[in-house]
């Protein structure tokens, strides 16, 4: 009997979460004229927050919810938080494109956490596209912004370090994932980490920032909320790991690397976005190196399987 995936399944999976997420992050661009980045991250974990709340329900009521699963979260919900924290933020500074470029460094960070925690995962320190990739991500970066028009001034300089903190924070938080709940499914964790980071974000916004605005929102900026929050987070997340499920990690992947650009597109068009030729090549760069990283994974396939690279939005 032939158990491989059916192609039209494997397609819809991974362009459907390449779609949500190139959209989220306009979304939030779009919503950084109406409010606050701490009111905004809240809202959006909280419609997520919403959205699988009956899938909780639904779990504990057929198989009981375990109570450990509820302890170990704790760890990746707090790096979530901090990640989606500076996030968020970083769009305030900087354009969509240019933040996504920089937050594709977290393919370095997770292979680096990884490392450290995973015995078996050092064996990357002897694989030269490893080596290859570092080089490449680190120059990247630097060339990306090194050569943006405004390199020089404090919202660009404060963009790139928003968004570089969020690379490490993903990083922290893949790798917790893989520690904690490895052998939880991952809707369950998923489900309670967002409830988690959705309780975290909602204090941080009633200190930091004015949830009050929300209620001065319409219904299309609800409806911007809304999408952001289920293409982002909710959704986004389960078309990547259905893909992964099916396939292995490796072309979910590339389709992930491939996602910068997509954003870099639609946000010329949006916000009238624009790199400069020197940032398109050090872009392109970076992305080299992010695919030599995936090339060092592959290289040990036959050991257990690392924890799959994701997208924060």
């Amino acid at each position: 009997m032939n158990t491989r995936p059916r192609l039209p399944s494997v397609a819809f999976f991974c362009v459907g979460f390449m779609v949500c997420w190139t959209i989220a992050p306009l979304y939030i661009k779009v919503l950084t004229g109406v409010l606050d980045s701490w009111t905004q991250n809240f809202l959006r974990y909280g419609t997520s927050f919403l959205f699988w709340l009956p899938f909780l329900f639904w779990t504990s009521a057929r198989d009981g919810l375990p109570k450990s699963v509820f302890v170990r979260a704790i760890v990746p919900s707090a790096f979530n938080v901090a990640g989606q924290s500076c996030y968020a933020a970083a769009f305030y500074y900087a354009a969509p494109g240019f933040v996504t470029l920089v937050t594709m460094t977290l393919v370095f960070w997770v292979a680096l956490f990884s490392m450290v925690l995973f015995p078996a995962e050092r064996r990357l320190l002897r694989s030269v596209p490893f080596w290859v990739g570092t080089a490449l991500s680190i120059a990247g970066v630097c060339g990306v912004v090194m050569f943006h028009p405004e390199f020089s001034a404090k919202a660009t300089l404060l963009g790139t370090l928003l968004a570089a903190l969020m690379a490490v924070g993903w990083g922290c938080y893949t790798v917790s994932v893989k520690a904690l709940l490895g052998e939880v499914d991952s809707r369950l964790s998923f489900s309670v980490i967002t409830i988690y980071t959705a309780l975290g974000l909602g204090v941080l916004a009633f200190v930091m920032g004015r949830p009050s605005d929300a209620l001065r929102l319409d219904m299309l900026r609800w409806s911007h909320v809304i999408v952001s929050a289920l293409a982002g987070i909710a959704i986004g997340h389960v078309l990547y790991y259905a893909a992964i499920r099916r396939i292995g990690a490796s072309i979910p992947t590339m389709f992930l690397l491939l996602r910068p650009f997509s954003v870099l597109v639609v946000s010329a068009f949006l916000f009238g976005e624009r790199l400069t030729a020197l940032q398109w090549l050090f872009g392109c760069i970076l992305i080299s190196g992010s695919y030599c990283f995936v090339l060092a994974q592959k290289q040990r396939q036959a050991q257990a399987p690392s924890a799959p690279l994701g997208a924060q939005d």
